[in-house]
């Protein structure tokens, strides 16, 4: 016999690899498409772009093109920032970079 338990979900345990644009090399445009296609196409209501490196630049980009060009209403719910250590393929440790920007709607 087995046990079946329930677990009420809040809106933290919510949270879908589908809201997350992970952002890379490619053209702000490209993250641009995605985050508004997650807005209006599957009706998320908070979208989190996550970037290392010198792709920084580019999820920032990304947020303030969303916010003036393309959905007014969007607003940043929160900014963290941080260092992960990644290990490359010679086996040395470097320190990297992170950014987490999490952009909702109305």
């Amino acid at each position: 016999m087995t046990e079946k338990t329930t677990k009420k979900r809040t809106t933290e345990e919510k949270r879908t690899d589908e809201d997350v644009i992970y952002v890379g090399h490619k053209p702000p445009m490209s993250y641009v498409l995605a985050v508004v296609t997650q807005f209006n196409g599957n009706g998320s209501k908070e979208v989190i772009l996550k970037a290392r490196g010198r792709a920084i630049s580019t999820a920032v980009d990304t947020a303030e093109i969303v916010r003036n060009k393309f959905m007014k209403n969007a607003k940043v719910k929160d900014i963290t920032i941080g260092t992960e250590s990644v290990t490359n393929e010679e086996g040395r440790d470097s320190n990297v970079s992170s950014i987490e920007i999490s952009l909702t709607t109305n």
